[in-house]
């Protein structure tokens, strides 16, 4: 049993789990209705929602597999546990949409050129009832991150916003295709379609990608940061910082720190976690005391005690 105080590298979330069965229980369902509208009525606004949709079971598929390894403990091997799955996930998704979009705008383009007729009281229904899905479900998810801090649940809820936006405006293009037998109309949506899930995709593929890559999270300044480690009595210099996630809400730090010979090193150590804690919310960071008169910085460490002498010679 490995101990972890600091931060347990795990998730036990439990709402998290039954809004996402439910989403994408509903999902299937209904992917597999659009797809069968999306054939019989030849309309490519339907199909490119029904992609649309597709992709959502695909990440939901993936989430439903973080969740779960998300919930399990540490150990010798994983020792972050298996929380950057979620991450993980989220970047696969995100490609995954970039790539449906791509073809999307492909067969957007192929129908402007041969435009194709269409079963215009077949696709009203199918998207209106898509309409009333994804209304569900964009509550059902909204509830759920408002409960529980999850990236891929926040993930989900913008794919189904961008469903259900999808769905308006499949019901937008059959209601003018009927009273103007303007079929380009649906190509056109569909390709409107393909930019919000091309949007959507891009968005979430950058955020993994900053993740997977160990980058300062966006909330935090690093510069602001280590002028509050700074701060602290007995710091006398900051370096070798860094500040990365392990998930969307599990945040590490690392830091070295020059501190004055005369001061018991564990009350500068507790004094910079608590004000990491409190102020930032960082609850996992590794602090490492140092001397520049005992451990080699080369240039840098040379540096900081010319600078340190001669502003003693001054005090004197």
């Amino acid at each position: 049993m490995y101990d972890y105080h600091h931060l347990p590298h795990m998730k036990q979330q439990s709402k998290s789990k039954k809004a996402l069965w439910t989403t994408l229980i509903l999902t299937v369902f209904f992917t597999l209705v659009e797809v069968i509208g999306g054939i019989f009525s030849n309309s490519l606004a339907l199909l490119s929602d029904s992609a649309h949709m597709a992709s959502d079971v695909l990440a939901l598929g993936l989430s439903m597999v973080a969740l779960y390894l998300a919930s399990r403990p540490p150990n010798k091997t994983f020792t972050f546990g298996y929380l950057r799955f979620e991450i993980i996930a989220s970047f696969l998704n995100g490609l995954a949409l970039v790539i449906i979009a791509f073809g999307i705008f492909v067969e957007g383009i192929r129908r402007f050129i041969h435009p194709e007729p269409i079963d215009f009281s077949l696709m009203l229904t199918i998207a209106s009832i898509g309409l009333i899905v994804n209304i569900v479900l964009t509550i059902v998810l909204s509830r759920s991150t408002k409960e529980e801090e999850n990236l891929n649940v926040k993930s989900a809820l913008w794919h189904f916003i961008g469903d259900l936006l999808s769905s308006i405006g499949v019901i937008i293009s059959a209601v003018i295709i009927y009273f103007t037998d303007f079929y380009v109309v649906d190509p056109l949506i569909s390709m409107v379609i393909g930019a919000i899930i091309f949007t959507g995709g891009a968005k979430i593929t950058r955020e993994s990608y900053l993740i997977l890559m160990d980058s300062v999270p966006s909330q935090f300044d690093l510069e602001l940061v280590r002028a509050d480690i700074r701060s602290i009595e007995g710091v006398e210099d900051v370096h070798d910082t860094h500040i990365w996630s392990i998930s969307s809400d599990h945040y590490s730090l690392t830091a070295h720190v020059f501190i004055n010979e005369k001061v018991q090193p564990f009350c500068v150590i507790l004094a910079i976690n608590e004000m990491l804690e409190k102020k930032y919310g960082i609850k996992h960071a590794t602090i490492q005391v140092e001397h520049a008169s005992f451990h080699n910085h080369g240039e840098y460490g040379e540096q900081f005690l010319h600078k340190k002498n001669e502003g003693t010679s001054l005090s004197i």
